[in-house]
């Protein structure tokens, strides 16, 4: 049983499915999904995420922001606590971290949001959501300073180096893959993959975007993160049952509220 730790559930298209999340995540608990984490990019857009995924009880949330979206939702210590205390389906801060790419020009934004969530991760015993691009020695200076190796969090769609991975593992950090490592031109980032240990590996689907192949190019969806298990399975030399099995476990380890 496969669980997807990071998606954006809030995000999909559903028009295509009559107009029901239920129907795109039936699919997916028919291909053996039975958990998903509905992850959180902006305070504003927060309370709508919680109303699309209020009746699927298998669907985890995390409340945060993303380093794209400072400006329009600058840090909120009173509502994410309350956000945490208010419901348990709440599992993680996130997703926070830094994106020099898109958004250089909010770097002192970013860095401050980012280390506000993982100070507050470390007091409230939460494992904090990071994603991170063109901003790599930044991203791990932030951790070192102010992440707390007890509720650590995960590297979300990892596309870095090898020594990143290594890096954030030595902190604590679990390590998340998506279907990105199931791309022609992702032969390094496959490298990273069989390095990784199993105890440190995730697998997600980030939907609706990045679809794994055979996928590429299409709205991505929970029920794809099979690919990536495979995919892993294939990397790793080990059946794909167990790369369900390893991740489901880590999901647990890592996100303790969601039982």
């Amino acid at each position: 049983m496969y669980i997807d730790s990071h998606c954006h559930l809030d995000r999909l298209d559903l028009s295509k499915h009559d107009n029901s999340l239920t129907n795109i995540l039936d699919d997916a608990r028919d291909r053996g999904v039975h958990k998903m984490l509905c992850v959180g990019i902006d305070f504003n857009l927060y309370p709508g995420m919680l109303e699309a995924i209020a009746d699927q009880q298998d669907v985890y949330a995390s409340v945060g922001v993303h380093p794209c979206h400072v400006v329009e939702s600058p840090w909120d210590e009173g509502f994410v606590r309350q956000a945490v205390a208010s419901n348990d389906r709440v599992v993680a801060l996130g997703e926070t971290g830094l994106d020099f790419y898109y958004t250089a020009d909010t770097k002192e934004q970013q860095m401050e949001s980012f280390a506000n969530h993982l100070k507050l991760g470390s007091e409230l015993d939460l494992p904090v959501i990071i994603h991170t691009r063109d901003a790599r020695e930044e991203t791990l200076q932030v951790m070192a300073e102010h992440s707390n190796p007890k509720s650590a969090g995960v590297m979300h769609c990892f596309t870095e180096t090898h020594e990143m991975a290594m890096r954030s593992i030595e902190m604590g950090f679990m390590v998340s893959f998506s279907g990105i490592i199931t791309f022609k031109n992702a032969a390094d980032l496959r490298e990273v993959v069989k390095a990784v240990p199993m105890e440190s590996l995730l697998i997600e689907t980030d939907s609706p975007y990045l679809a794994p192949i055979p996928y590429r190019g299409k709205p991505n969806q929970p029920g794809y993160v099979a690919e990536v298990a495979a995919c892993v399975a294939e990397l790793k030399g080990i059946s794909v049952e167990e790369v369900a099995e390893r991740t489901a476990d880590n999901f647990h380890r890592l996100f303790k509220r969601a039982g």
